[in-house]
């Protein structure tokens, strides 16, 4: 900051720099060496890059092909071949640091834009490790506080349960379940659901969504999806907010019905 204006380096404004977008886990491991490196080996090999090229076919599409080496993962199923996708139609790019200082510098200019894909050979390790990230993720960890005080004992948090009770009452054990998520409903099979809601307009000319979702079971946006083909949506009138078989459902099921 020199007079108010930011002062840019551009020494480096000309050179040729890739970009390339990588995995989350190829850059932890990328992390974990940097933070390791000491005074005897500044600057630790992360990783390799082989380049191959096609003699025969050297102005083919496919005659150039990248393939990146990582020198040490942190997993067992950490991927250590990737393929690099190499890409050059995109919008031009330049390359900005800036120092632990505050000074900030222009690197280059993008030459080649590259993404990382775990190489056909490691598809198996790589499957593996989406899988313990999935199963990680799904691990919850809750925790019930008590609190105690002139007004009640308020418990939280308590998955599918909410509730205040005096701190004199004899229920403080009844909690209220709260309602169980779509998430936990299954999909019944189309036909079959179709068949339902056939049935349930026979009882009713006019259903709510949320009638419909308690009645049938299903998830919300499932059942909305068979209600934009069997129904109308009243948007206004005394029916507002409600659906209704289409004409032609409706003479389909009084047919039935006569016969």
């Amino acid at each position: 900051m020199e007079d108010g204006r930011i002062v840019l380096e551009t020494g480096r404004a000309e050179r040729s720099v890739w970009l390339m977008k990588c995995p989350p886990v190829v850059s932890r491991s990328w992390q974990s060496s940097s933070a390791s490196a000491d005074s005897s080996n500044p600057n630790p090999v992360v990783a390799k890059v082989v380049l191959s090229l096609d003699p025969l076919r050297p102005d083919g599409p496919s005659s150039l092909q990248f393939k990146m080496e990582m020198a040490q993962t942190d997993s067992g199923n950490t991927p250590k071949s990737y393929t690099l996708n190499m890409f050059k139609d995109f919008v031009p790019m330049c390359v900005f640091s800036e120092s632990n200082q505050g000074k900030f510098s222009l690197e280059g200019k993008v030459e080649h834009k590259f993404d990382m894909e775990p190489h056909s050979e490691n598809f198996g390790d790589y499957g593996k490790l989406c899988r313990e990230r999935t199963n990680r993720a799904m691990i919850k960890t809750r925790q019930v506080q008590v609190i105690d005080n002139d007004h009640g004992v308020l418990m939280r948090p308590m998955p599918g349960m909410v509730g205040l009770v005096p701190s004199g009452s004899k229920d403080k054990k009844k909690l209220t379940p709260t309602k169980g998520s779509d998430a936990k409903r299954t999909r019944r099979d189309r036909r079959e659901l179709e068949n339902i809601i056939f049935k349930l307009f026979e009882r009713q000319p006019n259903w709510a969504l949320k009638q419909l979702v308690q009645e049938t079971d299903q998830p919300e946006q499932f059942l909305k999806e068979i209600l934009n083909d069997l129904c109308v949506y009243n948007k206004r009138g005394p029916n507002q907010g409600t659906h209704e078989l289409k004409p032609e459902y409706k003479k389909s099921t009084e047919e039935v019905d006569n016969v």
